[in-house]
């Protein structure tokens, strides 16, 4: 793995090398019992993150349905002077919209539900290989660089989830992308399925700088399986599971920023600890994260992060995110009966893993490429519905 250089120097050698290397992540902000977002608790860590000197803010037009937007307005725009934070935002075209017109709608209601009046950082949403052809069949492209020219968008790029070789044709047809979001982390540098050291390469080997995404990935690195926290506590028992994920990723050469989703106060705080005056992992860490990636390795687990944009369009309801948590508590942790009564409470009221009728929409919209309908088999013959 390619760590950063110090170069001692005041200029950047890399687009975005000065911008502090964690970021606020808003797809999973803290919830109330209703489901809505937890404003108050919002507040106090968008306070907690601003007074700690970090000030990238990540979110999206279908985060939330909208809701994230929304909580960026009144946590964090109308109570921060507005050059005292950078923003980033993104258009969807595979969800919300159904044509040219719609699509580049989104990039309005972005700005009215933010009242950023303008957005730092603004991407072309989750390019995968069923979608990313209608971002130039839409002409989204020339979309963004026009409202770059206008003012409105200060830098521009995309999130990615395909393999190298969709990104490094997208890359080559457009050179003039400043930055690239990329899902990174320790557990899938060498997944097959996510190619993160690849896309990463392809991604330095075109110049371009990365806002790291999922470096916790989803949630389950800040609790990895026994053969992983072993390997973590007997090199640092201080250290957060979470900690060792973010600094991983936040240790790469190019890399802008790392985003952490925070759900809660304590998480706030955590990430804080370590991430206000960030270190790169020492050649001791870094040893110990390369006997983690192959304790891993043989843990057959669900790769999902509980994204939920497989939901959205299931024709059943399945809530396939907790089903496959469900499953993972037997998988990964050996939890037997806990796997099958959070089995029971997911599918309480809604779809069952066996009404899958594989039609295929949320493969298409899975970013983790996972093979949903027969993980959904697996989970119908192992829980019996």
């Amino acid at each position: 793995m390619v760590f950063m250089e110090r170069m001692g120097m005041d200029m950047e050698h890399y687009f975005g090398e000065a911008t502090p290397k964690l970021g606020f992540g808003l797809m999973r902000l803290p919830k109330e019992a209703s489901g809505k977002i937890d404003i108050e608790q919002t507040k106090k860590m968008v306070d907690l993150f601003m007074r700690a000197g970090l000030n990238y803010f990540d979110t999206a037009y279908v985060y939330d349905s909208g809701d994230s937007e929304r909580a960026a307005k009144e946590a964090l725009v109308d109570r921060y002077p507005r050059e005292s934070f950078t923003l980033a935002t993104k258009l969807c075209v595979w969800m919300g919209a159904h044509n040219e017109e719609t699509a580049k709608q989104q990039f309005y209601t972005s700005l009215e539900r933010t009242g950023a009046g303008y957005f730092d950082y603004y991407l072309l949403h989750a390019l995968q290989a069923g979608n990313y052809k209608t971002y130039d069949k839409y002409h989204i492209w020339d979309f963004v660089k026009e409202q770059k020219a206008k003012g409105l968008i200060r830098h521009w790029g995309f999130s990615f989830h395909a393999t190298p070789d969709i990104l490094d044709e997208i890359l080559t047809a457009h050179p003039d992308a400043e930055f690239v979001q990329l899902q990174l982390n320790y557990a899938d540098w060498e997944n097959p399925d996510v190619t993160a050291r690849e896309n990463y390469e392809v991604a330095r080997k075109h110049g371009k700088s990365i806002v790291v995404m999922e470096p916790v990935k989803g949630g389950a690195l800040a609790d990895p399986p026994e053969a992983v926290r072993k390997i973590f506590d007997e090199t640092d028992s201080a250290a957060s599971y979470a900690s060792w994920a973010i600094r991983y990723a936040a240790s790469l050469d190019g890399i802008i920023t790392v985003l952490s989703g925070m759900s809660n106060v304590a998480q706030m705080e955590d990430n804080l600890s370590y991430m206000k005056n960030f270190k790169a992992l020492n050649g001791q860490e870094q040893a110990a994260v390369r006997k983690a990636q192959e304790a891993i390795t043989g843990i057959k687990s669900i790769p999902c992060t509980a994204c939920h944009y497989c939901t959205a369009g299931c024709p059943k309801k399945i809530p396939i995110p907790e089903i496959f948590e469900a499953r993972n508590k037997q998988l990964v942790w050996g939890q037997l009966e806990e796997g099958r009564a959070a089995y029971e409470k997911a599918v309480s009221g809604a779809g069952s893993a066996s009404d899958c009728i594989a039609c295929g929409q949320c493969e298409r919209a899975c970013p983790q490429q996972i093979n949903v309908t027969e993980r959904l088999k697996d989970c119908a013959g192992v829980f019996g519905k």
